[in-house]
């Protein structure tokens, strides 16, 4: 197959997977790099300095909160949770993935069809 086909940054979709892995409670960084793979837009692990970057992003555009929990053995970390914007954001990206969903049923229909 083409190296052409199918291609796409998966960092496209790092944001509603982050939002969607706090959508189950708060976490931390290193959990969430170990979660967000189940989703399926990307392969292994997600690149550490990726998801923390957009964690930043995230936590000064209001879309999700961190605070550091120094509980437990070792250093204090920080944990991160889903904010009520949050939760609107990733309803609009789950209605944009539905949008684009439609859309790519409806080729594959034109296509099989004719």
């Amino acid at each position: 197959m083409s190296q052409k086909v199918g291609g796409g940054k998966p960092q496209r979709y790092m944001q509603p997977s982050l939002l969607m892995a706090l959508r189950k409670g708060p976490s931390y960084g290193y959990q969430l790099i170990q979660s967000i793979g189940e989703y399926g837009f990307l392969r292994g692990d997600a690149p550490p300095g990726m998801v923390y970057r957009h964690l930043r992003q995230m936590d000064e555009e209001g879309l999700v909160e961190s605070s550091w929990d120094a509980e437990g053995d070792g250093p204090a970390k920080r944990v991160y949770s889903i904010t009520q914007e949050g939760l609107e954001i990733l309803e609009a990206w789950i209605l944009h993935m539905e949008r684009q969903r439609d859309r790519l049923d409806a080729f594959i229909r034109r296509y099989k069809e004719s």
